[in-house]
């Protein structure tokens, strides 16, 4: 049962609300379920998984992709007012999207049934619009991770990395694990851990249990651009 707080917020991330007639909107509230990921919940698994558009109030999701030995790289982070269409992979004509959606965090999200979500788009040119938008977003998401392992110096690529994390969270405390950080960028714990240490001897940043504090700024910045 959707809330008068739910039809705010789908009227919000939803942009091409107001394009649709009423019955549209009726049958679209009417294919929307509320649902909660735990953190750590698989919610995506691979091109055949199609649970729907995910809309999200709160949480944190990861996308990211994995071969046959376990490697993870992340292609994005979607957080509270974004929507995700790759888990409704089977409304993508002619696109197949072979990647997971994990949660991250504790997660409020509202789902759109794909079945119905994909028949809107066929027959509202605005919201087929709003899907193409999305699905380049993604694509854009895809080639940057892309282009930062493939092209970049590592030490470019971590820097990128702690600079966005601050910024993302206006804090210069980044609560997370060489582990994660590792998961996030495509590499290796141990990688992670030497290049970080390397950053502490240069005062760039201070190590603790589970965190990183930013404390070179400026230093940080000039890395993100060589």
């Amino acid at each position: 049962m959707l809330t008068s707080i739910d039809y705010e917020f789908v009227q919000s991330v939803l942009t091409f609300w107001d394009r649709l007639s009423e019955n549209e909107k009726k049958l679209t509230l009417d294919n929307i379920t509320p649902v909660q990921y735990l953190k750590g919940t698989n919610i995506h698994n691979g091109e055949y998984d199609c649970i729907g558009v995910l809309l999200i109030k709160s949480g944190e999701l990861r996308i990211y992709i994995s071969s046959n030995e376990g490697k993870e790289i992340t292609l994005s982070r979607l957080r509270s007012n974004d929507v995700c269409v790759l888990s409704a992979s089977c409304i993508l004509d002619n696109i197949t999207f072979d990647v997971n959606i994990d949660a991250e965090q504790d997660s409020d999200i509202l789902l759109i049934n794909a079945g119905f979500y994909k028949q809107l788009c066929k027959q509202n040119i605005y919201a087929d619009g709003f899907t193409d938008k999305k699905i380049i977003d993604h694509f854009s998401e895809v080639m940057w991770a892309m282009e930062q392992i493939l092209f970049m110096s590592f030490d470019r690529r971590l820097a990128i990395f702690l600079s966005d994390e601050m910024t993302r969270n206006q804090t210069e405390v980044i609560e997370l694990t060489h582990e994660q950080i590792a998961k996030y960028i495509g590499s290796a714990r141990e990688v992670v851990t030497r290049m970080l240490k390397y950053f502490s001897r240069e005062g760039i940043v201070e190590l603790s249990r589970g965190g990183v504090r930013i404390i070179n700024k400026k230093r940080l910045k000039e890395l993100t651009l060589e």
